[in-house]
């Protein structure tokens, strides 16, 4: 994605070229809220909509960050504001374009899954969210720097995405509210002012055919209006019987840049989903065939409708002065319902029971900020500073049931058609209002010293009606602050301390979870070589977590079980070590425990593990041009350690080692034959066990066909 610098960018960057003087920059991205498969639904539809919008401060940054590279020097919200990853005082990873392009990467999870500090896809089969945990708590997401909110229940279109950045640690300062983990940022595919293209036709495992094309150009030979067009349409099965995995996305984008100094960009972008969400669980006795499935045939779907349309403007008043503006408005349709197992150890015989389950939701919002900027320099030392506001008008409604489903024998699995009756549980109307004001100050003093300060105030009006007519409201302010002090060594060595509070998503009636965490980190980027290596060490701590618990009934009901503590270190390196050799590696470390919780049956939870928090991870990424043979090689590795499934701690998932393959034929200069396998030996095992076991992915080929232009 170009970014067009304007007189005074490149006035500054002059200016600092010759003072050597450093300007510092803190990110602002986000979190969600995966819970227990079956939880999932309904806690997106309520947790999620109060995150707010994020804003990324202009620092020493490089304009033209290379597009076709796996190694990113800039952060970028919307590729309108550029941020020196090297001088931001937090661990962030981004995964480019280019790296998503080799490794097919066709879900969110995909594109995450070599990243640090990250697990995903712990619920196997469940497709209906994307599952992932960053630093063993939930994340938020963000789409060019707004908060998806009410839209994280949708799976993302990757295809719809320049790159995909990462900022481990959460920072409500300039997040809003949001839990501690961390911020995943997607960013849109925008116009560019020049002519481009890409075409391609895909087939693979589970009769999966795939087509999508990406082009655009300048409208005008002043080039000040260009436009871009996305679109992808997939139809398909998932690896287990009785499913479907069908996905149409379509997106254009126009820009005008009438002058240096003014832009304008509209995207409309539309998703429709037609899969089925759950193969419903495997029996917990013993390995099962990923093929096979418990539910019912005619009681197992997933349709997603949404629509978005982004404005994003900004301008330079050439006098240190820039104002943005954000705006997006989304609808959404979001209805799944499917019958899954309710199994236990020791059961006797073949014969389980099972339930139905079910969301049938729409949601509206309206989310924007506006942001100004100033920049000036004094004699000794540089200062930007950060005035926002924003607001958010958000509602749902939604309506969930739950109950018994015919048993099955597992020995000769008979299916009973859908339930005739279903028993609605919950039917909620929610609506949130959210005013939001945020200071930041960033100060760089003799040419190495950074110090960066924020505060922020949400005020947040929430109300909500439930099945029984019931009407309840709140009133709630919630104010965080942030510090950091970054060190430059030299150009290429960084070195920061950091401070930042996380207030969680609010309910009515409850105060927020609060959390804080202290890091201390640095990055290398080397002079001779195109590569980025980082290194953080981190304490995090979250008071009052709640966290999804079976209950003996069979509903899964949150509970808060205290307070909990993460500690750990991570480590990066992406790097082009020749013209034809790129690596990508990463390796984390967690102590991840509850400090003092007790769930409702009275089981102490003190000095537990947390779920889902292994304590190490690592991922191996290489790709090799063999330029003589016109073809490239890409071979990768995961390793997750094992983790508990449930906050008892009584059940735990086995450690495992899995193998991704990439290769690539050029065919001519512009047209490319890949054929990319994940879970390249099929290695299966447990990632998610609860009332029934949910096996990881199995071995899935694609073989895809392109023509760039």
């Amino acid at each position: 994605m170009a970014f067009k610098p304007t007189q005074m960018a490149l006035a500054l960057a002059q200016w600092r070229q010759a003072t050597s003087a450093v300007v510092g920059c803190t990110a602002l991205l986000a979190l969600p809220t995966s819970v227990l498969a079956e939880d999932a639904a309904a806690d997106n539809q309520g947790d999620e909509v109060y995150r707010l919008a994020p804003v990324i401060v202009n620092s020493q940054a490089n304009a033209y960050d290379d597009p076709d590279s796996v190694v990113a020097k800039e952060l970028w919200v919307g590729g309108k504001v550029p941020t020196s990853i090297l001088n931001t005082p937090a661990s962030v990873s981004v995964i480019t374009g280019a790296e998503i392009e080799q490794r097919d990467a066709n879900t969110t999870e995909e594109v995450l899954q070599y990243t640090p500090g990250i697990i995903t896809d712990y619920y196997g089969t469940d497709d209906r969210n994307d599952y992932f945990k960053i630093r063993g708590f939930q994340a938020t997401t963000y789409r060019d720097g707004l908060t998806l909110g009410s839209m994280r229940g949708v799976r993302e279109e990757p295809f719809a995405y320049e790159r995909v950045e990462v900022l481990r640690g959460a920072n409500s300062t300039l997040f809003g509210p949001a839990d501690p983990g961390g911020s995943v940022n997607f960013v849109s595919k925008q116009p560019r002012f020049e002519r481009f293209g890409r075409g391609y036709l895909s087939y693979g495992s589970f009769d999966h055919i795939e087509a999508g094309i990406d082009t655009g150009n300048a409208l005008n030979d002043e080039k000040t209006l260009a436009y871009r067009f996305t679109a992808k349409a997939q139809d398909g099965e998932r690896e287990y019987d009785y499913s479907k995995d069908n996905d149409e996305f379509v997106m254009t984008g126009v820009t005008w840049d009438p002058t240096a100094a003014t832009s304008a960009t509209l995207i409309l972008d539309y998703l429709n989903r037609d899969s089925t969400p759950n193969s419903g669980g495997y029996p917990l006795d013993r390995e099962y065939d990923r093929s096979d499935f418990f539910g019912e045939p005619d009681f197992n779907y997933h349709n997603v409708e949404r629509f978005n349309a982004t404005g994003m403007i900004s301008h330079d008043f050439f006098n240190g002065f820039i104002l943005r503006g954000n705006l997006r408005y989304s609808d959404l349709t979001d209805n799944f319902g499917y019958i899954y197992l309710y199994d236990y150890e020791g059961r006797p015989g073949t014969v389980v029971d099972r339930y139905n389950f079910g969301t049938d939701s729409q949601a509206e919002e309206l989310i924007g900020n506006a942001i100004l900027q100033y920049d000036a320099r004094f004699e000794h030392m540089d200062s930007s500073t950060l005035l926002g506001i924003e607001y958010r008008d958000a509602s749902t409604q939604d309506q969930s049931f739950y109950g018994t489903a015919g048993s099955i024998d597992l020995a000769n699995p008979v299916y009973t058609g859908a339930p005739t009756t279903l028993s609605y549980y919950s039917d909620n109307e929610r609506d949130y209002k959210t005013r939001s004001v945020f200071l930041q100050q960033n100060l760089s003093f003799l040419d190495r010293y950074i110090v960066t300060a924020g505060v922020r105030t949400d005020s947040m009006d929430l109300s909500s009606t439930d099945i029984s007519g019931t009407r309840d409201s709140d009133d709630i302010t919630e104010t965080s602050f942030s510090g950091a002090l970054t060190y430059m060594i030299n150009d290429q060595v960084s070195t920061y301390f950091s401070f930042v509070e996380s207030v969680a998503p609010p309910s009515i009636g409850v105060d927020p979870e609060r959390g804080e965490q202290f890091e201390v980190g640095a990055k290398y980027a080397p002079a001779n070589m195109n590569a980025l290596f980082s290194a953080a060490v981190y304490d995090l701590t979250k008071k009052d977590i709640t966290i999804a618990v079976v209950q003996p009934s069979g509903v899964i009901e949150r509970e808060t079980i205290g307070e909990s503590n993460v500690r750990g270190v991570d480590l990066e390196a992406r790097s082009e070590l020749t013209d034809n050799l790129s690596l990508i590696g990463g390796y984390s470390y967690m102590e991840a425990e509850v400090v003092k919780g007790t769930l409702r049956n009275g089981t102490v939870l003190d000095k537990n593990e947390l779920t889902i928090a292994p304590k190490h991870t690592a991922s191996l990424w290489s790709y090799y041009n063999l330029e003589s043979l016109n073809m490239d090689v890409g071979l990768g590795a995961r390793y997750v350690g094992s983790y508990y499934f449930d906050a008892a701690n009584t059940a735990k998932s086995e450690a495992a080692t899995l193998f991704d393959f990439a290769y690539t034929y050029h065919l001519t200069k512009a047209a490319d034959l890949t054929l990319n396998v994940s879970n390249l030996l099929d290695e299966q095992h447990v990632v998610g066990s609860g009332t029934a076991d949910y096996y990881n992915p199995g071995r899935d080929f694609m073989a895809t066909i392109s023509y760039n232009w």
